[in-house]
């Protein structure tokens, strides 16, 4: 199987291509960047810039699988000129691959696509599986939704679509988890707001390793991508520090405070989704990191 894979060479992306690997599954992969082209035997990258509608079509050569992960970080302030730039790296990457698919009549099987838990509305007693239909009213929430529909134009094209909801991913040198603890190192962690809020997360070798289970169990539809125990940010702090070994001594820290430092984007610290990973491991998959406490030990160990 040879699979192509858009962000590859991000976190995530990283990953799964080790795990394809792992797997025996040759990639193909799009970057940006003429300095990240390389041509191995299970590993060949093809260029693209999507800004100027321009993209390699031998990169489908062979291929019958995409593992679309592409989009600017959203750990980033939200400009105006910002926000646009996170919504068209995510719906116009899409059309560009669609429209080269329909041009040069490759045949894909399946699209599996990043998507975000950042679809559900903010809530403290929610607990949200796949079927919801609610959308979230944030900057967050259009993008996600926005992004799902334009990944959906796949099908069309006669591609079984799965996607992929990605919860808070924790890893070791990327990510929110090096910002998280970084405070704590010098004394001065501390949780957000009331610490009430849930915080669903996913260590990244189990994103990657539900990434390359989803293309070879041909799964469609929309998944959940976190672990099966969510914990409130109360906990998550408590259990950085505690595996740093690091006193937690000050209050929580208010939400305006953050509003100010962070712009519109502080909501990334205070959104509450309390999500369900039933779905997925109903399909068979198996979570090597099911509690937060041992994905925190392999983490910062």
């Amino acid at each position: 199987m040879t699979v192509l894979i858009t962000g590859a060479t991000g976190l995530i992306g990283q990953e799964i291509v080790k795990k394809c690997h792992a797997e025996g599954i040759n990639v193909h992969y799009l970057t940006t960047s003429k300095s990240k082209l390389d041509t191995e035997p299970n590993y060949k990258g093809f260029y693209w810039d999507p800004d100027n509608n321009e993209i390699d079509h031998h990169c489908f050569e062979g291929v019958t699988k995409i593992i679309n992960m592409v989009g600017a970080t959203i750990s980033k302030r939200w400009t105006d000129s910002y926000k646009k730039i996170i919504l068209e790296s995510r719906t116009k990457t899409a059309q560009l691959l669609q429209d080269t698919i329909k041009k040069h009549s490759y045949k894909i099987d399946q699209v599996v696509s990043a998507s975000a838990i950042g679809i559900y509305p903010t809530s403290l007693i929610n607990y949200y599986e796949e079927d919801n239909t609610e959308i979230s009213e944030t900057f967050l929430g259009k993008v996600v939704h926005e992004w799902e529909a334009a990944v959906d134009d796949f099908r069309p094209l006669g591609a079984n679509v799965a996607k992929i909801r990605i919860g808070l991913v924790l890893a070791e040198d990327g990510g929110a988890l090096p910002e998280i603890v970084k405070p704590m190192k010098f004394g001065a962690g501390a949780a957000f707001g009331s610490g009430k809020q849930w915080q669903s997360w996913i260590h990244v070798e189990d994103l990657a390793a539900l990434f390359v289970f989803a293309i070879q169990n041909n799964f469609e539809g929309v998944y959940n991508g976190v672990a099966p125990n969510p914990v409130n940010n109360n906990e998550l702090t408590k259990s950085a520090a505690s595996v740093l070994n690091k006193p937690l001594i000050l209050p929580n820290i208010p939400k305006f405070a953050m509003k100010l430092v962070l712009g519109e984007m502080h909501i990334l610290l205070f959104e509450s989704q309390r999500v369900s990973s039933q779905k997925v491991e109903g399909e068979g998959f198996g979570f090597k990191y099911a509690n937060l406490r041992p994905a925190l030990q392999d983490l910062l160990g």
